[in-house]
C-alpha cells in the first residue's frame, strides 16, 4: 500500500520557527504604535453566523466567502424539490449556517453592536487574527492569511483620519519598508457618478475604477461599458481620474455639494500631516461597499506586490446590525504581504531570531544530572538556558547550537564538576573562557 506524501489546501502554509519569530516582529512593531496611540486589543470567533458576513461586501465578497457545512446530516432538512433544483443558493441555506470571517471589520460591527453598554466611546481597538478568502491563490494572496486592523468607532472628528494616516507613516517607517502611501475620499467616487450623470451605477462605477491597476484604463473603459454607460459619460469619467491636483478637482466639483464636502476632507487632512508621506489618488477607489469618506491604500515600492495595508471610513456599518448608527473609520495591515516584502527586501534585523543564551552539554551520560542541576540555577535567575539530550559528537552540537541561534555553549565534564571551574564558549566568536558558576550567571545576566 503506498503512502501518500501530506501536502498543504492550495493558498495556506507552514512557517518554521525562525519565520514565527519574524512574523512576530511585524505583529509587535504593530502593536507597539498602535498601543502608544491608545488602542486596545479584542478578539472574535473565526466563524460567524452568514447573515452577519453576506451582505456586507458586495456581490464579488459573497462569492469569496467560505461555508461551514450544518453538523449532523446536514442534508436531512432539505426538502426534494430544492435538493432535486440543484441550485446552490437555495440549497445554502439549509446546510450552512456558519461561514468562516472574510475581514475583520464587519465582525468588529457586530461586536460593538453587541457589547455597546459595555465599551468606552470612541472605541479604539486592534485586532490581529486569521480571515479566509476562497480567492484563486497568487504570490501574496492566499486563501487563509492574517489581517491585523486598527478601527476607531465613534469617530465622527476628522482628527480620527489624521491619526490613522500618521499610524501608516508611522509603522511603515519602523519597518523601513519604502511605500507609497495613496489617500482619497469616497464622497468623490459619488461626486464622479453625478458629474457623468450616472448616480445610480455608483457601485459599478467604483469597481470597474477599483481593477484599474490590474486591467489599465482600457479595461476600465469595458467594465464601464459593460454597466451601461455611454461614451460620453466614459470620457467624462476618464477626464476626472486623470487628475491629480485637489484644487483642480475643485473646479470641477464646484457645483457638487458631496464633491466640496470630499474635498473638504481630504485638504483637512493635509492640512495636519506631513503631505511629502502621503500621496492624493483619485483613482484609488476600494472595492468594497461599505466605504463612505476617507479611502487609504498602501504598496511597497520597487516590489511586484499588491497593496500591503488599506482601509477607509465606513460612517453606516453598526447600523446594519440594528445598533445605534455610529461612525466607524480603520485600516488594515496585510500581515503575510508585508512578511513577503520584508524578505524579499531583507529588511529583518539579524537579531530578531533570538535562541536560547547558553546550552548545556554533558560530556558523558553520568554528568547529566549535575548539568540539570546548573540549568535550573540558570533559569532562577532569569537565564534562558537548554540541556542538550541529542549526539554527543562535538560537531552536532555546535550545529545544534548555531541553527537555534544559541549565543553560548558549556561542555561539563568530571573534570568541571570536580574543580568547579566551567568553560564557557561564545558561538559565533570561538572565545572560550573559564570561570565559577557564579561570575558565569554574572556575565549572562
Amino acid at each position: 500500500m503506498s503512502k501518500v506524501k501530506p501536502s498543504l489546501p492550495k493558498g495556506t502554509r507552514d512557517f518554521l520557527p525562525n519565520e514565527v519569530m519574524q512574523r512576530k516582529y511585524i505583529f509587535n512593531t504593530i502593536k507597539n504604535v498602535l498601543e502608544h496611540y491608545g488602542f486596545v486589543e479584542i478578539e472574535t470567533p473565526a466563524f460567524e453566523r452568514l447573515e452577519t458576513l453576506t451582505g456586507k461586501y458586495g456581490e464579488e465578497g459573497d462569492r469569496l466567502l467560505f461555508k461551514i457545512l450544518n453538523s449532523g446530516d446536514f442534508l436531512s432538512k432539505v426538502d426534494d424539490t430544492t435538493y432535486q433544483e440543484k441550485n446552490s443558493t437555495k440549497l445554502l441555506k439549509d446546510i450552512a449556517e456558519k461561514g468562516l470571517r472574510y475581514d475583520l471589520t464587519v465582525p468588529l460591527a457586530r461586536y460593538v453592536v453587541q457589547h455597546q453598554g459595555d465599551l468606552t466611546f470612541p472605541f479604539k481597538r486592534y485586532h490581529v487574527a486569521p480571515v479566509w478568502r476562497a480567492d484563486r491563490p497568487q504570490r501574496g494572496r492566499y486563501q487563509e492569511f492574517y489581517q491585523f486592523d486598527a478601527d476607531i468607532i465613534s469617530a465622527d472628528s476628522l482628527f480620527n483620519d489624521v491619526e490613522l494616516s500618521e499610524i501608516l507613516i508611522e509603522v511603515f517607517k519602523r519597518l523601513q519598508i519604502p511605500v507609497s502611501i495613496k489617500i482619497n475620499n469616497r464622497k468623490l467616487l459619488e461626486a464622479l457618478a453625478i458629474y457623468a450623470n450616472a448616480p445610480e451605477q455608483l457601485v459599478g462605477i467604483t469597481s470597474a475604477i477599483d481593477k484599474l491597476d490590474k486591467v489599465g484604463m482600457e479595461g476600465v473603459t469595458n467594465e464601464l461599458e459593460k454597466i451601461g454607460l455611454n461614451e460620453n459619460q466614459i470620457q467624462q469619467i476618464k477626464t476626472v481620474l486623470a487628475i491629480t491636483d485637489i484644487t483642480a478637482l475643485e473646479k470641477v466639483f464646484a457645483s457638487i455639494e458631496i464633491g466640496r464636502k470630499g474635498i473638504e476632507e481630504i485638504q483637512f487632512i493635509f492640512d495636519n500631516i506631513d503631505p511629502s508621506h502621503v500621496q492624493f489618488d483619485i483613482t484609488l477607489a476600494r472595492g468594497l461597499t461599505y466605504y463612505t469618506g476617507t479611502i487609504w491604500e498602501v504598496t511597497a515600492n520597487n516590489v511586484q506586490m499588491g497593496s500591503i495595508s488599506g482601509g477607509g471610513r465606513y460612517d453606516n456599518l453598526t447600523e446594519m446590525f440594528g445598533g445605534q448608527n455610529m461612525s466607524g473609520i480603520g485600516i488594515s495591515f496585510g500581515v503575510e504581504r508585508i512578511y513577503d516584502v520584508m524578505e524579499e527586501l531583507q529588511l529583518f534585523p539579524s537579531n530578531i531570531v533570538q535562541g536560547v543564551k547558553v546550552l548545556l552539554v554533558p560530556r558523558e551520560e553520568n554528568n547529566t544530572n549535575h548539568c540539570y542541576d546548573l540549568v535550573k540555577k540558570f533559569r532562577s535567575y532569569n537565564i534562558s538556558c537548554e540541556l542538550f539530550t541529542g549526539n554527543i559528537k562535538k560537531q552536532k552540537q555546535f550545529n545544534y547550537a548555531t541553527a537555534k541561534n544559541i549565543s553560548f555553549i558549556m561542555e561539563i565534564g568530571s573534570d568541571e564538576i570536580e574543580s568547579s571551574i566551567y568553560r564557557i564558549k561564545n558561538i559565533s566568536s570561538r572565545e572560550e573562557q573559564k570561570l565559577s558558576i557564579d561570575a558565569i550567571i554574572e556575565q549572562l545576566k
